[in-house]
């Protein structure tokens, strides 16, 4: 891997590659490809300070990606960041790129000036769990969706 980037509301060729690494490495192209949103609801997203959207990438070619947010609290005058989605192309696996991802989220994370960076992981992802267990702290949790309406 040579390089990370932040991407901006001017990247959105880039966030486009990343949703379709995403629909591709998830193998999930429902949520990801087959209703892509517009140029302005992207550049619009991608312009919020509080969404976090890093590639990595290996000579010019997406390897892997990171999208995220910074969560400002209530109970406290200090932010959180959640990690959304993180996946690395299978050919550039346990190369340290998910690991740089997380090290670029974390300087974004004490430049906005957030107490913790969370993530959840599926039972069944190895990967990810060793992973985040190397990184952090574990917390067993229970997720609901709750669909409005």
């Amino acid at each position: 891997m040579q390089r990370l980037q932040r991407l901006s509301h001017h990247d959105l060729p880039a966030m486009r590659s990343i949703n379709a690494l995403f629909a591709e490495v998830f193998d999930d192209h429902a949520s990801y490809s087959d209703a892509p949103p517009s140029d302005s609801w992207l550049a619009a997203q991608l312009t919020n300070p509080a969404t976090i959207a890093l590639a990595a990438y290996d000579e010019d070619a997406l390897v892997g990606a990171l999208t995220g947010y910074v969560l400002g609290k209530l109970e406290a005058q200090r932010s959180e960041i959640y990690i959304y989605d993180l996946a690395v192309r299978k050919s550039h696996r346990r190369r340290g790129v998910a690991t740089a991802l997380i090290g670029a989220l974390n300087d974004v994370a004490q430049s906005v000036g957030a107490w913790v960076i969370y993530v959840q992981a599926d039972y069944g992802d190895d990967a990810a769990i060793a992973l985040y267990i190397k990184l952090g702290v574990r917390e067993d949790v229970m997720h609901f969706d709750i669909v409005p309406g």
